[in-house]
């Protein structure tokens, strides 16, 4: 059975197993590497502060009871949108509609919050994340996302509409 967990800032060990797991799993697919993470980096006060964020939403996916995925939905720049972040499903997990289901959380989120767009940032050569996205209705906003470290290349920007509710 596939359930949500919504986490506050004391599920930091849990937030912490993830991330740190999505970092090591897929380096490729996030801006903030397992480095950054570890080491000094890893730090109960972060960890909670990253579940502190105002006006955030963190969830877990949790598959027959186990932790296989997590996303984050944080307010966007206008009162009008949202932003998905921190996304990842666990390979074990993966083509069993875990993302779908974190996706539509963090968009049922934003509408409730009365968001118009839940907005999100994707590596560009993260083919399959792209896939989801759009299965999921995202489109390319065509604005241009962060540069990348090669200081080339840059995050791809990618918006939905939502149904206010």
């Amino acid at each position: 059975m596939l359930e949500l967990r919504t986490l506050e800032s004391e599920d930091w060990p849990l937030w912490r197993e993830l991330r740190l797991a999505a970092l090591a799993e897929a380096p490729h697919a996030f801006g903030s590497t397992l480095a950054d993470w570890q080491g000094s980096g890893d730090r109960e006060e972060r960890w909670r502060a990253r579940l502190s964020i105002p006006g955030a939403r963190d969830l877990v996916a949790l598959l027959d009871g186990r932790p296989v995925g997590m996303v984050s939905g944080v307010p966007g720049e206008g009162a009008d949108s949202v932003e998905l972040i921190s996304m990842w499903v666990s390979p074990a997990a993966r083509g069993q509609g875990v993302g779908d289901y974190l996706i539509q959380a963090v968009e049922r989120w934003g509408a409730e919050r009365g968001a118009k767009t839940v907005r999100l940032s994707v590596m560009p050569d993260n083919s399959n994340a792209v896939a989801l996205y759009e299965r999921n209705g995202f489109t390319d906003t065509g604005e241009p996302g962060d540069l990348l470290s090669d200081g080339v290349r840059r995050e791809r920007v990618l918006a939905k509409s939502l149904v206010t509710v």
